[in-house]
């Protein structure tokens, strides 16, 4: 009598099925930044067809309206929706991370007030009108808020309360000053209102490649951070059993956050919703991660603003909703359907 050896199967274990489910996500995320890519190119007051807009690169017609309308305009546009959606989506992630509140976003630690300061500023006392001297100065203006912030909520031991609320001191401080401003000024309020929308458009003269370097630096900052964020969520007195140092990681975590902050407002004004939603719908899946909460928050932060872009041009043809009232309508709502529907990861 033979015996037949059977083998058994073991089913894969839990990590793997979690890395393949992560990895799958991260894969399904740059495809929707591709799709939303492709069709911020196409679609706009005057809809193109993709095979045009493919050819507009691979075989540029300067004498095409088409194609000079795809590489003049919506080129540009893309790239800065790109941009500004990955780095508000990267921004807010930290942001809740470093003060361990899942309501905060760039806007809680003044980088917005900061940089709209800057702006009113710049339109009333030195008459800057072009969007490129608007942009390094509402980056100057971020950047100041964000020192702010360090310098008093940083004072002594820099806790996630503190910094919270020095935040909110300095975003009440400074939209009072812009607002008395406005009010004493008010032939700026046209332009800053426009700016305040939060907007894509008109944005070609934008030098692309400087503000590129400094969102990679930014980038790179926020990545270290991972290890020790994670252990500055264990508690503080852990973090440093764990040789981590909570003041230096919160400092270090905060300039991150006003330099990704800084450019998204500075590229296309403050762009509400993303910062704060974002991280929310990525710790869906990627869990208490938090390096693949930063690498899935960027494609989806990127894709999220170019569809709600999108949305602004199909919506109001044949003019436009400005990309900062479509995110805070479209995703608003979709975020209180999500937060009715799944259960919210703890921070």
């Amino acid at each position: 009598m033979t015996t037949v050896a059977t083998a058994t199967v073991r089913p894969p274990s839990r990590r793997f099925v979690v890395r393949r489910r992560l990895w799958l996500a991260l894969a399904a995320a740059l495809a929707l930044v591709l799709l939303a890519a492709a069709l911020s190119l196409a679609i706009g007051a005057r809809d193109i067809p993709l095979g045009t807009v493919w050819a507009s690169f691979a075989d540029y017609d300067a004498a095409n309206p088409e194609h000079m309308l795809v590489r003049d305009g919506r080129v540009a546009r893309t790239v800065i929706g790109l941009v500004a959606g990955a780095c508000l989506a990267l921004a807010g992630a930290l942001a809740q991370s470093v003060t361990r509140n899942p309501l905060a976003d760039p806007g809680i630690l003044g980088i917005n007030a900061g940089a709209a300061l800057a702006v009113v500023l710049g339109l009333t006392v030195f008459s800057v009108t072009s969007f490129t001297g608007q942009v390094w100065l509402a980056f100057a203006g971020a950047a100041a808020a964000a020192l702010a912030v360090l310098v008093i909520g940083g004072h002594g031991v820099a806790s996630p309360v503190r910094l919270a609320l020095a935040g909110a001191a300095i975003t009440a401080a400074l939209t009072a000053v812009t607002s008395g401003i406005l009010v004493a000024e008010p032939f700026a309020l046209g332009e800053f209102r426009f700016w305040l929308a939060g907007s894509l458009t008109g944005r070609a003269s934008i030098p692309i490649v400087p503000v590129l370097g400094v969102a990679a630096s930014a980038a790179v900052l926020a990545f270290l951070g991972v290890r020790p964020l994670s252990a500055l969520a264990l508690g503080d007195d852990a973090a440093a059993s764990l040789g981590v140092r909570a003041w230096r990681t919160r400092v270090v975590v905060m300039v991150a956050v006003a330099l990704l902050a800084g450019i998204a407002t500075a590229l296309a004004g403050p762009i509400m919703f993303i910062g704060l939603a974002v991280p929310h719908l990525v710790r869906a899946v990627a869990g208490a991660s938090l390096g693949w909460l930063f690498t899935l928050s960027l494609p989806m932060g990127a894709a999220l603003v170019l569809l709600c872009d999108i949305a602004g041009r199909v919506l109001a043809r044949p003019g436009e909703i400005p990309v900062g009232v479509t995110t805070s309508l479209l995703g608003g709502a979709a975020l209180a359907l999500l937060a009715s529907r799944l259960k919210v990861v703890s921070l």
